[in-house]
């Protein structure tokens, strides 16, 4: 009996040790369960904390991102709205030149409007903001209850042309009358650019083009013939464009020029623009001629138009080169109105080499107040000695009247301080680098240092 008992009590002590550490190890086991748990939250709170931060960068970038593009957006609401309002304006001359083809309006009045609108253009855009909607007779309405008692600010230039960036482009002629008139007009000057309606031209980049309910007549050959006339935008600068009716051909071709009657082409625009300056009531401060090709426009202007209202206006004659002069025979001066007989002097256009002929761009020194040779790297003295291909006695006569222009270029097409390709970059600011360019540009064209070619 002492026996069995003690075995009993031999196997349930045993047993309360076996349930010991089986208590023992599911308390370890629960709390390395427990601490299992607790790392890993505290791992996924750490991740949290860790997403939580990211997010909160994602976020405060998102807003610096946001805050830039709402000051892009209203910089460019700025410069749109400025935009806007400056094509507003111009879009409001041509619509005056309009109403006097029409026979709306007078000259006279038509000059009181033109100075309303020049001399309060900021406030153009209060008060003419649905301009394209209107007909002539209700636009004409509202400007002449519009102030005229501001007095005109800045020149008012007109260009006489054959080419004009992005509508027409053969040589440096297009991208300098575009960048002049560009520059001219934040200066606050008044710019207008006439050209030819070639059948070439690339029209998208204009702004308003409509035609005007009217034809304009203008001297060619002994007669009138009659010209359709566009207007519309072109990078904030109001333009013209003459379309011939009878001489359709002169400009419906594929090139700018090279024709075998490119003077009577090239005369018969010039005609046409002085024509249309006089019957619309433009008064321009400035005439800027280009070249040979329309060089015939001073004659014209001193001999025919400057009594048509146009005592105040002077000429501006630009040469990008004196190589090409158009000779002609001095009877087709004629064809413009201009009396050959006149006009074939030595003083004037007769030509001093071949004196049986006329010399057309001889004939725009002759007749400029002014004449500007685009040129960047030669004085005047060597310019009039060399490069005046045969023009030197005219040029010597002239020389007060005639300034050199450096060759300038736009810097919203190219800009040296941020041309990736440069080995310096440089600027209007600080020209430092531009020493540089010139030395890398000299070691590659194999020149020494001390060479002004470049």
């Amino acid at each position: 009996s002492c026996l069995v008992c003690s075995s009993s009590s031999s196997k349930n002590s045993n047993n309360g040790g076996d349930a010991n550490g089986l208590l023992k190890e599911e308390e370890e086991e629960k709390f390395n369960d427990i601490w299992l748990l607790f790392k890993e939250a505290q791992q996924n709170i750490l991740y949290l904390n860790k997403l939580r931060l990211v997010a909160v960068e994602e976020l405060n970038k998102a807003n610096r991102e946001k805050q830039l593009l709402l000051d892009k957006i209203q910089q460019l609401e700025a410069v749109n709205k400025l935009g806007n309002e400056q094509s507003l304006w111009r879009e409001l001359l041509l619509r005056i030149d309009s109403m006097v083809l029409t026979g709306l309006i007078d000259s006279a009045e038509a000059s009181g409007m033109r100075k309303a609108v020049m001399g309060n253009k900021f406030s153009v855009a209060l008060v003419f903001f649905d301009i394209r909607q209107k007909t002539d007779a209700e636009l004409l309405a509202q400007l002449r209850h519009f102030s005229d008692g501001s007095r005109k600010n800045g020149f008012h230039i007109i260009q006489i042309c054959t080419e004009m960036e992005p509508l027409v482009s053969v040589g440096s002629l297009s991208s300098y009358v575009t960048g002049l008139s560009k520059a001219l007009q934040k200066k606050g000057h008044i710019v207008e650019v006439i050209l030819p309606k070639y059948a070439c031209l690339d029209l998208t980049e204009m702004q308003g083009l409509r035609e005007i309910e009217a034809e304009l007549y203008s001297y060619f050959n002994g007669q009138l013939h009659g010209n359709r006339i566009w207007t519309g935008i072109v990078h904030g600068i109001g333009v013209t464009l003459i379309q011939p009716l009878y001489y359709s051909s002169f400009f419906d071709r594929e090139r700018v020029y090279g024709y075998s009657d490119d003077f009577e082409r090239f005369t018969y625009f010039s005609r046409a623009s002085l024509d249309y300056i006089a019957k619309s009531g433009k008064q321009p401060d400035v005439l800027h001629i280009h070249n040979w090709e329309t060089a015939i426009v001073g004659p014209l202007f001193w001999d025919i138009f400057v009594k048509q209202g146009l005592g105040g206006t002077r000429v501006l004659l630009t040469c990008h080169g004196f190589d090409s002069q158009c000779l002609e025979q001095p009877d087709k001066l004629a064809l413009c109105g201009l009396d050959p007989a006149r006009l074939h002097r030595p003083d004037r256009l007769q030509d001093h080499t071949m004196t049986h002929l006329v010399n057309i761009l001889k004939g725009g020194l002759v007749y400029s107040n002014k004449v500007v040779m685009v040129q960047s790297i030669y004085s005047k003295e060597r310019i009039i000695n060399s490069f005046s291909h045969g023009l030197e006695p005219t040029l010597a006569i002239h020389k007060d009247k005639l300034l050199i222009s450096p060759c300038g270029f736009d810097n919203s097409i190219w800009d040296p301080s941020k041309d990736k390709f440069l080995p310096k970059n440089y600027s209007a600011d600080d020209l430092k680098g531009k020493s540089i360019c010139k030395v890398a540009l000299q070691q590659q064209l194999g020149l020494s240092k001390n060479s002004s070619t470049v």
